[in-house]
This record gives structure tokens, C-alpha cells and sequence, in this order.
């Protein structure tokens, strides 16, 4: 057996010295990385006549419940994910994709004494990615009106707000190869 001698390269002294100038200011991993900033999804609640009160509320009770999407007005001129509506039918969300679409804040449920809060809550959860899980319990803010008017409650139980995070947790190019799941745009 012959035994080999290593003689050193200047450029494998310089790629060596890159490798440990460079661990000393490596990006942070694990739990020490910083939290992804959440993502803003704009509304725009200028037609939304009577609710808008009530639609700023349950754009703040989702702030306050989830970490992973912020809902913000949209800035005079800027063109918002969603768009907020009055009308005289029941209410209801149209979802073009996650994050995006229009609510319909319908005067019908006010008109049987359904909360405006939780009607706000409830269909911006539609746009945040949540379906209908009727029927259901007062304390599930997608049970929407199979809790009845009695039920004023418009804060997102643990599951719900899982979801919501789970939604909107992973950057667009890590949800594109995951089953049945949309795609962040926007």
C-alpha cells in the first residue's frame, strides 16, 4: 500500500476558509429561525353599507386568533383580496381562491336575528379556507346558523383555527406538490 501525501491547493485553503468564515454567522435553523411574517390579505368593506362595524370586528377577531394570515383595509386605490357587500339575500362568501373572493353580508339572517359579528366571522373564515360544518355547536363559528340566533359567538374554536394556520403556514411553492391542497396567490 502506498501511502499518499495531501498537498493542499490554494483553492482548497480558500473553499476551507470560506467553510468556516462562513459557520460562524450560518442561518438560523430549527426553532432558533425567525417566524415567517404573516401573510396580508386586504378587504375592502366600502359597500358593505350598515355591516362595516361589524366586518372590521370579525376581520380583528381572526388577527387576534391566527398568526399565519393578517386581514388589513385595503389602502385607498389598492385593489383588495376581498370585497364585502351588502345585500338583501342570505349571507354568503364566494371564494375564488384562498384568500380571495367577495362576502355577502345579507340583511335576510339580520332580519331573523343572526348576529352581524359572527355573519362577518364566519364568511371571512369561508375565505380563509374553512368549509361549513353544519350542523353544530354554538362554540364552532363554522356551524354558522345551525347554532341558531341565539348564538352570538364569533370567535374560531382550536380546530378552526388550526386550519386557518395550517392554510396559510407553508410558502406557495410548499403547497404546490401537497394533495388537495390550493395554491397561494396573491
Amino acid at each position: 500500500m502506498h501511502a499518499r501525501t495531501f498537498v493542499p491547493t490554494l483553492a482548497t485553503v480558500f473553499a476551507a476558509a470560506l467553510v468556516t468564515a462562513g459557520s460562524a454567522h450560518a442561518a438560523p435553523t430549527g426553532t432558533d429561525a425567525p417566524a415567517p411574517a404573516a401573510r396580508v390579505v386586504t378587504y375592502d368593506a366600502g359597500a358593505s353599507a350598515e355591516f362595516k362595524a361589524a366586518v372590521d370586528r370579525g376581520a380583528a377577531i381572526w388577527n387576534e386568533s391566527v398568526d399565519n394570515v393578517e386581514l388589513r383595509p385595503a389602502a385607498t386605490g389598492q385593489r383588495a383580496n376581498i370585497r364585502i357587500v351588502a345585500d338583501n339575500g342570505w349571507p354568503r362568501a364566494l371564494t375564488t381562491s384562498l384568500g380571495n373572493g367577495i362576502v355577502y353580508m345579507g340583511r335576510q339572517a339580520v332580519n331573523q336575528g343572526y348576529d352581524t359579528v359572527r355573519i362577518s366571522a364566519h364568511e371571512l373564515g369561508h375565505i380563509l379556507g374553512l368549509p361549513d360544518r353544519k350542523p353544530g355547536p354554538c362554540t364552532s363559528l363554522m356551524s354558522g346558523s345551525s347554532a341558531g340566533v341565539s348564538c352570538t359567538n364569533p370567535y374560531p374554536n382550536a380546530a378552526e383555527r388550526a386550519e386557518v394556520e395550517g392554510n396559510f403556514g407553508l410558502a406557495p411553492a410548499q403547497r404546490a406538490g401537497v394533495p388537495h391542497d390550493v395554491v397561494l396567490t396573491g
